[in-house]
Parts: structure tokens; sequence; C-alpha cells
């Protein structure tokens, strides 16, 4: 058995920054990570504004900065033969007015490194949560399996931060809601050329949409369609959707025969939901595990590590000491952080029903909707969206002193 003060399940951004910010004032936390390194394809590679911001607070922003990456200053659209600018990132009052693409294990790698400078932090590779331990209403722990065999992890807080398919979220038997999405995404990678340009696109054509983002050496291109439609997709045969990826980015012609098997593409269910309560005593759900996100905006890793920076302000001091932690201020840190999750989501949504449905359900020509009309018009308006996505609705700053 393993005793800890805090015992954080899921070595994510939500789950590795908020091991970081608690070792550093001196809090013994241990982050439970199922897999043996964070090497995963097609996961979420933004580094928002927000974010760098934090680092900066850190005093890491200059080494981080050395982490190989690309910076996006403006994102914008392709709709048939013209670019519709949608947002600026370089008027944002915040150190870096970029977007940076860096894969996501190096990001958690730079946090675990670290985060391992201090005696507090103990991260716990190959260890899979899978109960939570429990004293009348009361969590306890986890049990978790590793290469060594089963493990109990007590902690006097368990904070589950293991994503949208969270095993304590599941275990917690609290409450969720979900809402209608009306997409699925096929992750993909095709090679790049340096002529392909830098900047990072949806390209939208009747019945499909295609983001690229750009690795330098590929793109990392997410694929949507229609909720549930995989199999369709897959029986109407690998020729046609490298046929349709040409006509959605025509630069791509000599090199979607990459693509030789279904093998190379995933999938990824698309799902915007919330818990009505995100904590019960000794267990508190933040990130993806409490509120997962849609890839629209990309904004789930910010809005994550924001949760986690909430999380540290509040709960540092009471996990200082040597009390059990009030309820009240697991509720504390939901009450902070929900309305910039029900804001993102009803942003993601409005997406979803006025942008994405229409384009994939629809064999009429895709025309730039009123927004990115107006934001060409008007350039000063693609500050609005900058905003929402570099900074969130409400963004953190870290208050506790390491």
């Amino acid at each position: 058995m393993i005793k800890t003060r805090c015992c954080i399940v899921g070595g994510g951004p939500a789950g590795m920054v908020l091991g970081l910010l608690l070792a550093r004032v001196g809090i013994d936390v241990a982050v439970l990570e199922k897999h043996g390194d964070f090497l995963r394809d097609f996961r979420g590679d933004t580094i928002h504004p927000s974010t760098l911001d934090l680092m900066h607070e850190l005093g890491m922003l200059d080494e981080f900065l050395r982490v190989p990456h690309e910076q996006v200053f403006r994102i914008g659209a392709q709709i048939g033969d013209d670019f519709w600018p949608m947002a600026d990132f370089t008027h944002l009052p915040t150190i870096c007015k970029y977007i940076a693409l860096m894969p996501q294990w190096d990001f958690l790698d730079f946090i675990s490194e670290k985060a391992r400078a201090y005696p507090g932090f103990h991260l716990h590779m190959n260890t899979n949560a899978t109960e939570l331990i429990t004293e009348g209403d009361r969590v306890v722990g986890v049990r978790a399996e590793t290469k060594q065999g089963a493990e109990e992890f007590r902690a006097d807080l368990v904070i589950g931060a293991d994503g949208r398919h969270s095993t304590v979220r599941a275990r917690s038997e609290l409450e969720l809601e979900e809402s209608s999405v009306p997409m699925d995404v096929l992750w993909m990678k095709i090679s790049r050329k340096e002529s392909d340009g830098e900047q990072t696109l949806g390209h939208l054509i009747p019945r499909h949409v295609l983001i690229m983002i750009n690795r330098k050496t590929y793109w990392q291109c997410a694929f949507l369609i229609p909720k549930g439609q995989f199999e369709e997709t897959k029986k109407r045969g690998l020729p046609e959707f490298r046929a349709t990826l040409v006509k959605l980015a025509l630069f791509l012609r000599d090199r979607v025969e990459e693509l030789k098997s279904w093998d190379q593409i995933r999938l990824l269910t698309v799902t915007v939901d919330r818990l009505k309560c995100w904590h019960r005593p000794g267990l508190l759900c933040i990130g993806d595990s409490a509120h997962a996100m849609s890839p629209v905006g990309g904004v789930g890793i910010n809005l994550a590590i924001q949760d986690a920076v909430a999380a540290a302000n509040i709960l540092s001091e009471a996990l200082r000491g040597g009390d059990v932690i009030p309820e009240s201020l697991l509720e504390k840190v939901q009450r902070r952080r929900m309305f910039p999750t029900r804001a993102t989501q009803r942003m993601q949504i409005f997406a979803h029903e006025h942008v994405i449905r229409p384009v994939l359900h629809s064999d009429r020509p895709v025309s730039a909707p009123f927004m990115l009309r107006l934001f060409k018009a008007i350039p000063l308006l693609q500050r609005i969206p900058a905003r929402i996505v570099g900074l969130g609705f409400r963004p953190e700053h870290i208050h506790t002193r390491g």
C-alpha cells in the first residue's frame, strides 16, 4: 500500500500540471498513468496563449519554447476557392500572441521533468487505476494494476483526470449530462511538403470537412464524418476516401496513396458531456473527466489545464495541512470552472448545429457563414474568437508560491 496526500489518476495535461503545481508547494502527490510513456498519436497538440502565460508565471517559458514547436498566429477556413480568416491572435494581451503546436508527448515530458525536481512528486507509469476505495461515502484511495501486480494508493484526496473515458468518473456514481453531436472524426497522417504552406486550415466542401495540423514533416488530418458513419465510410472503399481528400485539399493529390489501409486511420468518437456534480467526499474530477469537449476550436486541453490551475489555487492550502479536505472546497473548484465549461460547450454546440451539421448533411455548395463574412469585412472582429480560443472564458493564473 502506498500513502499520499493527493492521488491524481491520469497523466494527461490536467493531471500533470496539477501534480507539478501541488508538488511545487510541498504537497506529496502521486500521479498514476496507465501507459508506459506519453507517446500517443492523434492527441491534441495545441498549447494556447493562456497556457504559455502559465509557463511564464512558473519561470519556465524560455526553456519551454526551446522544445520544437510551430507557431500559429492566425487561423481560418478554406471554403471552395476562398480563404476566410477567423481568428487573429496577434493582439491578445498575453506574453505569446500565438498558439504553439507541439506534440502532446513533448509537452507532458517537459512538465514531468520539471515536476520530478520536487521531492513530493511521484509519477507511477504503467499504473492503471481500476477501482475507487471507499470508507462509508468517502473516497480514500484507488486500486490499480501495475507491472508488479495489484497496488493500493491511499490518499486524502483523489483527483480524476483520466480523460473522456474516465475510470474514476465511471466508478464515482456521479451523474452525467450528455449533448447530441453530429459528427465523429477520422484521424490520419499524410506527409507534408514545404510548398504546402504553414497555415493550419479547415477545408469545407459539401458533405465533407477536413482539418489539417502542421507537424512539420507531416499533416495530422482530421476528417469529419456524420455521427456513427465510420463503417459506411469504409464500405465505400479507400479509393473513394482518398479521392475525397484530394477534393478537399488538392495539393495532397500526390500523397493520398500513402493511406494504404484503414488501419492507418483512427476513429475518434466525439462526445460533449459534463458531470452535474464534479465531486463527492474525497474525490474531485477535472478536465475531460468532468467535461468531455468537442474538437471544435481545439480548446479541450486549454480548459483542462485551467481546471488544474484553479484546483491548485483553491486546494493547496488545505492539502498542506493535515486535516480532511472539506467537500465545500471541491464544490468551490466546480463553481469556479463551471461557467467557462458551459460557455465553451455552448459555443461548440452552436458550431456543430450551424456550421458542421449543415455541411455534413447537404449537397448544396458550401458558402461562408455570416460570421466569417463579417470577420473578413471587419478584421478587428477576428480578435473576438481569438480571445475565446486563445484565453478561454475565464483564464486562470497561478496564485500558489513555490
